[in-house]
């Protein structure tokens, strides 16, 4: 099977990235088998369009659209929190402990961290207001509901009043903790029950 995740014998060449199962499933909520059954994923994924043992972005792009050709903010952003390494794909441990995060097990403080990766578009540990703006347009405009310039800038405004404790201009990880935790609804797609 290649990646050393073979019953049968271990193999001394690994491609980039591939770990041993047992060491996956100690840090994720996975099982080693579970864990094997995703590198058959991981090896369809990744050889969708250049066969390299590496899922790039425009495969990440297309396992997410498969009946759309089009580029969509939100998974470039999991797709870059995906990439760990920051060297513009994702390596199977990549893949697995990222998925880990939307497990039905996972632990929902590791659930927070992973969605606030996601807003904070610049990485610079905060979310300022031009992202969560960027990031709310991009979300409607996924789920193909309209709202209006200024209905998205009151919600923006409202998130921040409601967030912005300290009225810095900028949303840090204890208040996006608040944040989610007075709007549950932030956090329904980091759980995927079909990860079980």
């Amino acid at each position: 099977m290649g990646c050393s995740l073979s019953k049968e014998k271990k193999i001394a060449i690994r491609p980039p990235g591939c770990e041993d199962p047992d060491l996956l499933s100690s840090v994720t909520p996975f099982t080693s088998p579970e864990v094997v059954v995703l590198y058959e994923l991981f090896k369809k994924l990744s050889s969708s369009i250049i066969d390299d043992g590496l899922i790039h972005k425009e495969e990440f792009q297309l396992a997410l659209f498969r009946n759309r050709n089009r580029k969509n903010l939100f998974a470039d952003r999991i797709f870059d929190v995906f990439d760990v390494k920051r060297n513009g794909v994702i390596e199977f441990g990549e893949f697995v402990r990222s998925l880990g995060v939307f497990h039905p097990n996972a632990p929902v403080d590791a659930k927070i961290k992973f969605a606030f990766k996601l807003y904070d578009l610049r990485q610079t540990g905060f979310i300022e207001r031009e992202e969560l703006k960027e990031m709310v347009t991009a979300l409607l405009h996924e789920s193909e509901l309209v709202l209006s310039e200024d209905v998205i800038e009151v919600m923006v405004d409202k998130a921040f009043i409601e967030t912005d404790r300290n009225n810095d201009g900028k949303i840090d990880i204890d208040e996006w903790k608040d944040l989610v935790s007075m709007n549950p609804s932030l956090m329904k797609n980091m759980t995927l029950p079909y990860l079980k």
